[in-house]
């Protein structure tokens, strides 16, 4: 999209390095959003000199418009990417051509038409003005993801242009959930049939605004409530360990995952067992760099525990707020696991005999040595968004942003 603003330059045109113009952008409701909501931000810009000041003038802005894109940058080192070619635009090597991504590393995946905020804006000294952007984020994209082959980076970014001078350009970074089955606004059926009051008009249109989100997050409750129990047997190549129960598979952000072991069921002594959470980053096979490749796996949480001689024990592992839910794309699939890791004695281990009418404490020593088999087992779970507003309390972003102009 181009804007080239260019007039005929007079003395009146040339600006005094203290005159400035602020920008100042700031999310409605938090850094974080959910794929098909609306994201609503106020734009403010400000002419900071006083009205008293004796070099005090009116600043003037040619136009300002705003859009969403989203960044994909991959790894060298693990994706494989096609080439791109040497095809060169002539346009990106122009400073007054609006490029929401110019400077940023990486390709551009996504990107919303871009929205005109004004044409040709006046600022008196100490005068502002308050613009309101509102655009859906959209449903066909990734979500917001930093890992170790790719990342998929959301912004907003907003370009402004004085006349003579070139664009200039404020990014605010956001975070992107993806719930797939997301229902779509607007709802035209729901309009029809929705009761009319025309003392609550500004009320129902803010409700319609959130009925996506709603359903949404109902739809996600549902999914996440859902507990069945799910038994397993622990065995190695010499007998039954253990029991382990879990309750669900599926859990939302910040949920906790709890699971119990039943000892006393096994024949085989545990000494030692530890779970993780963790996150399996796979590239797609035509995109590896080398046949083969390893997955790529980072651990979220890690619960260890000696348990010999003990009947039951049992487990609890949060999900971050901060992690990225399971995902694929062309590029890479995003999976979750509970990573289990036991330690068992090859022989009977004698537990300390007390006797009934002992009196005198006793301290049983472990034994020094002792013959061990270790072995592992993975656990596939699904990981969920959660209601965004819970999730912007531990964002990395502030969902505001500055700048100078």
């Amino acid at each position: 999209m181009e804007y080239d603003v260019k007039k005929k330059s007079t003395g009146r045109n040339k600006r005094n390095n203290c005159e400035m113009i602020e920008v100042v952008a700031s999310m409605a409701r938090g850094p974080v959003f959910l794929a098909g909501e609306v994201l609503e931000c106020h734009i403010t810009f400000t002419n900071p000199m006083s009205h008293l000041s004796t070099s005090a003038s009116s600043e003037m802005l040619a136009w300002a418009s705003a859009q969403i894109h989203c960044q994909f940058h991959a790894s060298e080192s693990r994706v494989a990417l096609p080439a791109q070619g040497t095809k060169q635009d002539v346009q990106a090597e122009s400073d007054t051509v609006l490029i929401p991504s110019r400077g940023e590393r990486g390709q551009c995946v996504l990107d919303t038409p871009p929205k005109i905020l004004f044409c040709d804006l006046r600022l008196d000294p100490g005068e502002s003005k308050t613009y309101s952007y509102s655009e859906v984020v959209p449903t066909d994209g990734p979500p917001s993801f930093r890992g170790q082959a790719v990342k998929y980076v959301y912004k907003l970014t907003i370009g402004c242009q004085r006349v003579n001078s070139p664009i200039k350009l404020l990014r605010v970074p956001f975070r992107v959930l993806v719930l797939h089955g997301m229902p779509e606004p607007p709802f035209p059926q729901d309009e029809e049939v929705a009761p009319s009051n025309p003392f609550l008009e500004e009320e129902e249109g803010s409700r319609r605004d959130t009925r996506p989100l709603e359903r949404a997050l109902d739809m996600l409750m549902i999914t996440t409530s859902r507990r069945f129990p799910y038994m397993f047997n622990i065995t190695n190549v010499r007998g039954k360990v253990a029991k382990f129960c879990i309750f669900k598979t599926v859990y939302r952000l910040g949920e906790d995952i709890i699971g119990t072991f039943t000892f006393s069921e096994g024949d085989i002594p545990c000494l030692q067992y530890s779970v993780s959470l963790q996150s399996e980053e796979e590239v797609q096979e035509q995109y590896q760099r080398r046949p083969g490749q390893a997955v790529s796996v980072t651990g979220h949480g890690r619960h260890l525990e000696s348990c010999l001689h003990t009947a039951s024990s049992h487990f609890s592992l949060p999900v971050p707020l901060n992690v990225t839910p399971g995902f694929t794309t062309d590029i890479v699939t995003l999976r979750w696991r509970l990573h289990f890791e036991f330690v068992t004695a090859r022989e009977p281990v004698e537990p300390p005999v007390v006797l009934q009418n002992q009196s005198e404490v006793t301290v049983w020593m472990g034994a020094e040595h002792v013959d061990v088999d270790t072995f592992s087992w993975d656990l596939p779970i699904k990981v969920l968004p959660t209601n965004p507003t819970l999730a912007s309390y531990v964002s990395q972003f502030t969902g505001t942003n500055s700048i100078n102009i």
